[in-house]
């Protein structure tokens, strides 16, 4: 079973560092044997660390687990699974981001051959869905990215007043860069109201750097990736 290694953002610099006000490694327990955490995503809500993946190959199933003092646990405190509807047919549900916003739980999935087009969704309260639109702008573009950015790698979060996303440098395993979403045109634009390009330090031998996982917990940002 993989487990987290675990950055935070060094304030005043351009650093992501692992182990950085972090417990550098966090296991995650409890996980059904069809859980598939190639295709995962993190969130901090004000009061728990989530995690999720999909079940298996599916396109519309996905397992949560939350942060127990020790462990990312399946189920603890939690809804241990969650329905994807109303999706597009046109979705790409090879990756997912997830982030809370302090109101809402939302979900992105981009269109299929369209990377920088997302999908957005929310959870329905008092349900196990996320709804494609749901208390969501549908459709948002993601504007101005480089032209090396290698869109395979990215991440999405919300820190309290801005939603960003990441995405890596193409070939790089270190730099990755930032954008947020502008409310004039509806848009996630790289570098509006961010740092462009960030570093990770430190990262351990043993990391699976082809996906990642970020969050923003009201006193940090944090990058994860998993361990192979």
């Amino acid at each position: 079973m993989p487990s987290l290694n675990q950055f935070a953002y060094v304030a005043g610099s351009t650093n992501y560092q692992f182990g950085y006000n972090s417990i550098p490694n966090i296991t995650i327990t409890g996980a059904p044997a069809d859980a598939n955490l190639a295709r995962w995503s993190m969130l901090h809500d004000n009061a728990a660390y989530r995690l999720y993946c999909f079940k298996g190959s599916s396109r519309d199933a996905i397992y949560q687990f939350s942060f127990n003092g020790t462990s990312y646990a399946f189920g603890h405190n939690a809804i241990p699974e969650l329905r994807l509807e109303g999706f597009p047919a046109d979705v790409d549900a090879s990756s997912f981001s997830m982030l809370h916003d302090g109101l809402d739980y939302r979900l992105y999935m981009r269109r299929l051959g369209h990377r920088q087009t997302l999908y957005q969704a929310a959870w329905v309260q008092g349900t196990n869905v996320y709804r494609f639109g749901h208390n969501s702008i549908p459709q948002i573009p993601v504007l101005e990215f480089p032209a090396d950015t290698d869109w395979s790698r990215w991440a999405m979060l919300h820190d309290g007043a801005d939603y960003r996303f990441y995405a890596f440098k193409l070939g790089s395993n270190t730099q990755f860069y930032q954008g947020a979403f502008n409310r004039a045109n509806n848009s996630y634009q790289f570098g509006f109201n961010s740092i462009r390009e960030l570093t990770l330090v430190g990262t351990p031998a043993g990391s699976d750097t082809g996906s990642c996982g970020m969050l923003h917990d009201n006193g940090a940002y944090r990058f994860y990736f998993q361990t192979r």
